[in-house]
């Protein structure tokens, strides 16, 4: 399944968030020194952004909070930069809000994440864009316990982007747990298609074949989700269903 932040790091967007080259090389370097050293980059972040860094300088002090999972002023952050993009009307805006609404999943505080993620779904453009926001707000709304609005918007994620599998996923996990079993093996299979090593849709594929009675099946989808990615979360839950699930002698 799609990791729980999804917090995109894309360097070559720096001259566009930066106001001039030398500031998007400078913003390039602090993403750097975030991503490997968060405890250097928050003061230099700090300070560049008191010399009016601006948006790349909340930026990059955002990111460098995620990479020590403070998620609080990860948020409160991003959620500034987001909002200074817009009234600068800078086409990175629905990409902050975004990327705030992950940061607050991240933190658990879903009910923020659902505002950011459908300003985020307002602003965004291209249909894979709005594809990855309904995904994410879907997120939200299986925090929330709104399954119908989950379920809506990752129906509308396959069917502006389908070959995202995610969507398939997400919406194929709910179906089962709501025990429509037919849905659920239509959208995992199709997530397996597009997605086939990934561990958390193997995951899946397992769950659904259990569910289904087919222990066999399962017990061989958990076994190659454990070992397309030892130590994940999909591998670590894998294991435990083999464990609950073992092979009749």
């Amino acid at each position: 399944m799609k990791p729980a932040v999804a917090i995109l790091l894309v360097l070559a967007a720096a001259p566009a968030l930066a106001a001039d080259p030398g500031d998007g090389a400078r913003y390039r370097a602090c993403l750097e020194t975030a991503s490997r050293e968060p405890d250097v980059a928050i003061p230099e972040a700090t300070k560049w952004l008191g010399a009016g860094g601006g948006v790349p300088a909340r930026h990059c002090l955002a990111l460098a909070y995620l990479a020590k999972r403070d998620y609080g002023p990860a948020v409160l952050t991003l959620e500034a930069a987001a909002r200074a993009a817009e009234a600068a009307h800078d086409v990175h805006a629905p990409e902050l809000w975004a990327q705030a609404g992950n940061a607050a999943l991240a933190g658990n505080d879903a009910a923020r994440a659902l505002g950011y993620l459908t300003t985020a779904l307002e602003g965004a453009a291209r249909p894979e864009d709005k594809a990855e926001v309904l995904i994410d707000r879907a997120r939200a709304q299986l925090e929330l316990k709104h399954d119908p609005a989950a379920r809506a918007d990752l129906s509308e994620a396959i069917r502006i982007a389908p070959a995202n599998p995610y969507a398939w996923l997400l919406r194929g996990t709910l179906a089962r747990r709501d025990g429509d079993l037919k849905v659920a093996e239509t959208d995992i299979l199709e997530a397996a298609r597009l997605a086939p090593s990934d561990p958390d849709v193997a995951l899946e594929s397992g769950n659904v074949a259990a569910a289904q009675g087919r222990l066999d099946l399962a017990r061989r989808a958990w076994t190659a989700a454990a070992a397309a990615a030892p130590g994940s979360p999909a591998a670590t839950a894998a294991n435990a269903a083999l464990a609950a699930n073992p092979a009749t002698p």
